[in-house]
């Protein structure tokens, strides 16, 4: 029986169930903390050959120091921004994701916000309750989703079926990512951006499906609103700090943003100290009208939540047996 140890340090509270399954006896032990900050898991990982990683906890340079034997570790999700990616190099500790588990999870719940929002569903359920004063069309702002101009921000996996749904719902869809080769564009039938600036001038609504690194944080900036058409509505189902929150909130402030839907913050939890969300947190009914927040779940449903761990713990299973990684993110 091998002697392998894996960890998974955070999220998962059913004694890895899913996990022991994928390993089975190639494992001595799966162990599950399910604690909340590095502090709690110290004296508790160090003799982990494999660690399933979800995105509480932060694997700087001296956590993964403490690894004595690791060997993988495996993002249970898409984002790494968590793990210090060359420092786990350094190490010879080969870092993976799982980029496809939740891809129509999270491009279902980018459109939820967005159709959300054009047809006002926030505020027409809180003025219903008031019926039959409430019980009226013309309270709530709404706007025809047909011909608008969509772009894309990031045309991964996520921005890709994002843009296929948006067609169907009759959007002219367009995007930018200086990655994808050309001829993408003709292949999906979409206009391509060759700046984010091109896009912010065209677009009516914009959508954000780029993972947070140094190349991609606070990417929507001042230059962004600056060239921006006037009532646009962004969608952020990707990482908070892609935008800039001082220019967005001032760009929302002054209606350069019309409305907004978020499944991500800059903070996170949402603080309710922010002056950004005092009105909207108290109900204020423009501010209920124009921004929509859900709590980082757009990855979430019962099947992406099977899918997600049965492949990190495959993923992990590949290295530990000397096999080629399929997601290796520190190449």
């Amino acid at each position: 029986m091998s002697q392998w140890v894996v960890v998974i340090p955070d999220r998962v509270s059913d004694q890895g169930k899913i996990e022991k399954d994928i390993f089975g006896s190639a494992a001595r032990e799966v162990r599950c903390l399910n604690v909340k900050t590095n502090a709690e898991f110290k004296g508790k990982i160090e003799d982990a050959h494999a660690i399933l990683a979800w995105h509480d906890l932060i694997w700087d340079k001296e956590t993964l120091r403490s690894l004595k034997n690791c060997k993988s570790i495996v993002r249970v999700g898409a984002g790494f921004d968590n793990v210090d990616l060359a420092a786990a190099k350094e190490m010879g500790i080969t870092v993976s994701n799982v980029p496809d588990y939740g891809t129509h999870d999270v491009a279902d719940h980018a459109m939820a916000l967005l159709l959300a929002l054009a047809r006002g569903l926030n505020g027409h359920n809180e003025i219903s309750k008031t019926s039959p004063v409430g019980w009226k069309w013309g309270l709530v702002p709404t706007f025809r989703l047909t011909n608008k101009v969509m772009g894309i921000v990031g045309l991964g996996r996520i921005g890709t079926a994002v843009a296929l749904r948006a067609k169907a719902f009759g959007l002219r869809v367009g995007f930018y990512d200086p990655y994808k080769a050309q001829g993408w564009d003709k292949s999906l039938g979409l206009n391509r951006f060759d700046s984010l600036e091109e896009l912010a001038r065209a677009c009516d609504i914009v959508s954000l499906h780029v993972p947070l690194t140094p190349e991609t944080k606070g990417m929507i900036n001042s230059s962004f609103w600056e060239n921006a058409k006037r009532g646009m509505t962004v969608i952020n189902t990707a990482r908070g700090p892609v935008l800039d929150w001082k220019c967005f909130t001032q760009a929302f402030d002054a209606g350069i943003v019309a409305r907004a839907g978020f499944d991500v913050l800059p903070q996170e939890p949402l603080d309710p100290n922010d002056p950004f969300f005092k009105k909207w947190l108290s109900g204020e009914k423009e501010g209920c009208d124009r921004l929509l927040v859900t709590p980082h779940c757009a990855f979430y449903s019962e099947e992406a939540v099977v899918e997600m761990r049965t492949k990190a713990a495959q993923e992990a299973l590949r290295v530990l047996k000397g096999e080629r990684p399929l997601n290796q993110v520190n190449v």
